[in-house]
Parts: structure tokens; sequence; C-alpha cells
């Protein structure tokens, strides 16, 4: 790693100098974050540090109700339920692709317990991409920050899993089924 030094000469003659870290891509290395750093807002509005699923593998899922993908929420929940003692879920809504899930907290809340008897965490509705992404979603989506890949959410129902040690693992398009290999491959 090769270092590149700064100096500053300020009034009355003082120098100051400090380095930065450079990568071997020369690019400026920033600090690789765990998951367990961020907190969300469930959908009762109560705040969750990601630290309480330590030890576990996380998926997170942005999730919407008006989507040909919403149907996945049986799987997901099917998901939870067979891998619950090493796997939490969270669904976080979001209203950014197609305005699909344009329900408030409540209205989402119980769609998600009367149509799919979802008992898996869902968050407060967030935005996943753009000016006001959600720090988490910023984990997710960029490589300087989870130290693994630059990822483009493209549509609801995208998944990302996490390890038991909260560092970022693998991103799954929204057709990946949840109950499929590509990701129970990690829970076995």
């Amino acid at each position: 790693m090769n270092k590149r030094y700064l100096a500053f000469v300020f009034p009355l003659g003082i120098l100051f100098s400090c380095s930065k870290s450079m990568g071997k891509d020369g690019q400026k290395n920033l600090s690789r974050k765990s998951i367990y750093e961020y907190d969300f807002q469930d959908i009762n509005g109560k705040k969750i540090n990601m630290r309480k699923y330590e030890g576990k593998y996380i998926l997170v899922v942005n999730v919407a109700s008006r989507c040909g993908y919403t149907n996945q929420y049986a799987s997901l929940q099917r998901l939870y339920e067979k891998y619950h003692d090493k796997l939490e879920i969270i669904g976080f809504p979001c209203n950014q692709f197609g305005w699909q899930e344009p329900g408030s907290q409540s209205e989402i809340k119980k769609f998600c317990q009367s149509k799919y008897g979802v008992s898996f965490t869902i968050a407060n509705k967030i935005e996943v991409k753009g000016g006001n992404q959600h720090p988490i979603y910023q984990f997710l989506t960029k490589k300087a920050i989870n130290g693994k890949k630059d990822v483009n959410v493209s549509w609801n129902f995208n998944k990302f899993l996490i390890s038991p040690q909260g560092s970022w693992l693998a991103h799954f398009s929204s057709s990946v089924n949840p109950e499929g290999e590509e990701i129970t491959r990690f829970l076995r």
C-alpha cells in the first residue's frame, strides 16, 4: 500500500502533515463497515440496531405490495420458518419502482400479516437508491463501504445476504426464488 503525504503551511511557519492510505489501484480506502453499525425503524416505528441479528445470516429485501414479485412474501416466510435458527429476514418497503408500494406503514403491516402471515421483520418504508438512499442500502450497494461489490438495485425484491459476522456476502436479483439453491446453499 503506498501512502501520499499532504503538507499544510499555516501563517507563522507552522507545518503539519498527514498521510492518506491508498489501495493498489491508487484509490482512497474508506473504512469498511459491517452492517452491525447501522440502525433502522421497524414498521411500528421502533428503532432497531442491526447488531440485534449478530451471529445469524441476514437477508435484506426491498419489498412492495403491488409488484409482480409480491408473491415472494410467501417464499420469504417459508424460508424464515425453515431457517429461523440461523437466518433473519428484513423487508424494507420501497415505493421507488413503479410506485408499487404506495401504502402507509399501517396498510403495509396489515397487508403483510393478513395476506402472507409475515412474521419476519418489516421496516418502515425507505428509499433504496438515489439522494435519499437509506444508509443500510448505501452499505449494501457501494463497494467503497461494503468492501465487496457495487450493486444497482434494479427493481422490487432484490435480495442481499449478509454473513453472521455482518459482512456482505451476495446480491440476488428480483427473479431469484428466496427458497432456491442460490440462497439456501449458504444456510445448510
